[in-house]
């Protein structure tokens, strides 16, 4: 993830407040009325001490016995219940607003463009969406709604004390700047100490996803401790910044604490000389270092509440900086939806460039492919083929020059429909840990179960999944790992069958598959192509001689094209070069 924007802090209050607040106003509402029912409560049960103690215990009044004892139980139960509700509206609402925060997230994820998706690890991605959601939901639930509650307990308290003694509470000139110093101090210490544990954050989720991706690799080059102490020094200096941000938090109350015990001495010390000269009754005496107890402890709270907020603020900034990333691949206004009559597919002069600055993946491109056509592309490695096949479904958009489908620029027609009428089959397809006819059926969560048969049948993927102890509800498990690697492509070829797109696109579908495998496969593909627009990539030039079109592309330009028997007749061409060095006759396959 991209280092949050400098957004005002009045700015990222508001939108929180404007997005996960407001639409919830009803579950604040009561939070927010129990919160101050909680304060007037509190500050209600420190002022009936002063005549509570006068009448019941000096002044012995009739009948104080039994009411006073039962007048601050029922202010205490009162309390304890508005504390309840508060508490039960502040966890609905957070778990709602993490929710929120979390789909939101993945929503502007998983919609982004294929650059900036691939420009960062998907570590970083999977920390916003679990950390900073936690972080923006203590801020915008029980920070506010408690902050809100203390805050007022506070001023209740004050309250109190002026009402009991003007004189004594002037120590509160003092009290109020010096605690509001303490708490400022330690929250720009937390700011600090969170930006550095978001950013470690990220880097343990990469360092851990990273290794477990790669494990074959990690446990063949026996580099299972190179990687516990690479992610033990990400955890190290994780543990670090969070270290600093606990220990500004933990600082910041026993200092509040510690600022208050020092003014209650005081205030005990001038309290006690004026009731030595008859200036002061219990009762108020009471009273007052109750609210001033009182006071002290909300505003221990309030220190502890300072940091959580300042915690929230950081992780909304970085998470609102990722919400306004807009892609650069969307539609134009007034896009029309994709229709398909013969299937051209044509590139004019098309060039491209991953960035401005980067050197050109592709220059001036010129190709056609027609719906029944199969059309190859070939070449070294880095040429630009799987980044042709990119442009056609936008994953990218061209850089220069045109990509049209009947005519049509594929920029001016709606996202969906386009990708509606393409299929991709690639060298590693792709699988979801779900059942195989999930798998089948993603594009078409719709299709009945006889229509998924019959494409498991067409890709020849029906016998060996009849096989399998559960059939079609078979799990598949991560990436597919409980399948073959034969198996996982015809899974992936049903699932384009299913589909049925007027326009197919290959990238390199049996290059990794063994020769019974590929055989197989070879003949599901080739049902698969029939009547479709196919444009299909291959290393392995024995799989495109009965192309009816060849391009060879070489350092992202057009180098030769033809079919097979005429490229192979340009002895000196880099296409006959490629055969030549694969063993590949001059004549095409029967």
């Amino acid at each position: 993830m991209s280092e949050p924007a400098d957004l005002p802090t009045r700015a990222v209050a508001a939108r929180i407040a404007r997005t996960y607040m407001a639409p919830r106003w009803k579950g604040w509402t009561i939070a927010m009325i129990a919160a101050v029912a909680v304060a007037y409560l509190s500050a209600n049960l420190i002022q009936i001490l002063e005549p509570a103690i006068n009448d019941l215990l000096v002044n012995h009044k009739p009948g104080t016995l039994l009411s006073v004892p039962l007048t601050i139980a029922g202010l205490a139960i009162a309390r304890g219940l508005a504390q309840v509700i508060q508490a039960s509206q502040v966890n609905r609402i957070g778990n709602e607003v993490v929710g929120q925060v979390q789909v939101q997230l993945f929503g502007k994820l998983v919609r982004a463009d294929l650059a900036r998706l691939r420009s960062a690890h998907t570590g970083s991605f999977v920390s916003s969406v679990l950390y900073d959601a936690g972080l923006i939901r203590e801020a915008a639930t029980a920070g506010i709604i408690n902050y809100t509650q203390h805050l007022l307990t506070v001023i209740g308290a004050i309250v109190v004390m002026v009402g009991n003694d003007l004189m004594l509470s002037l120590t509160l000139v003092v009290a109020a700047p010096l605690s509001t110093w303490v708490m400022r101090r330690f929250s720009k210490r937390t700011v600090k100490a969170t930006k550095g544990a978001m950013a470690e954050t990220s880097a343990l989720s990469t360092a851990i996803m990273e290794s477990l991706d790669g494990v074959r690799v990690v446990k063949i080059d026996n580099r299972e401790a190179y990687e516990e102490a690479r992610v033990a020094e990400v955890v190290k200096r994780r543990q670090r910044f969070l270290v600093k941000g606990a220990n500004a938090r933990a600082r910041a109350a026993p200092a509040t604490e510690t600022l208050m015990t020092v003014i209650t001495a005081a205030v005990i010390a001038y309290a006690g000389w004026r009731s030595q000269s008859g200036g002061m009754n219990v009762g108020a005496f009471v009273a007052f270092i109750g609210a001033l107890g009182l006071a002290s402890q909300s505003l221990r709270q309030l220190a502890n509440l300072q940091t959580v907020m300042a915690e929230g603020l950081s992780a909304a900034r970085r998470l609102f900086a990722a919400l306004d990333v807009e892609p650069e691949v969307r539609e134009r206004p007034g896009a029309k939806a994709l229709t398909i009559g013969d299937g051209v597919i044509r590139f004019e002069d098309v060039g491209f460039a991953y960035r401005a600055e980067d050197r050109p993946a592709l220059r001036g491109v010129d190709l056609e492919v027609r719906r029944g056509e199969t059309v190859a592309l070939v070449g070294p490695s880095g040429g630009g083929k799987t980044t042709i096949l990119n442009l056609i479904p936008r994953f990218y958009d061209t850089s220069s020059g045109k990509l049209t489908i009947d005519g049509t620029d594929v920029r001016d027609v709606t996202l969906a429909s386009l990708r509606d009428h393409v299929a991709l089959v690639t060298q590693e397809p792709f699988l979801f840990d779900d059942t195989i006819r999930a798998n089948i059926s993603y594009a078409r969560p719709d299709a009945t179960e006889a229509q998924i048969i019959e494409a498991a049948k067409a890709a020849a993927a029906h016998d060996f999944v009849s096989a399998l102890p559960s059939g079609y509800d078979t799990i598949v498990g991560e990436a597919g790992a409980r399948l073959s690697g034969g198996q996982r492509q015809r899974i992936a070829i049903a699932r384009a069958f299913l589909k049925d797109a007027p326009i197919l696109l290959l990238d390199e579908a049996t290059s990794a598959l063994d020769t019974e495998s590929e055989q197989q496969v070879q003949a599901a593909l080739s049902r698969l192509m029939a009547g479709r627009a196919t444009i299909l990539i291959a290393h392995r030039l024995s799989t495109v001689r009965g192309a009816d079109r060849i391009y060879v592309i070489e350092k992202g330009q057009v180098v030769e094209q033809g079919d097979h028997a005429s490229l192979m007749k340009k002895r000196g061409g880099l296409y006959a070069r490629l055969a030549r060095s694969q063993d590949l006759d001059a004549e095409p396959a029967a």
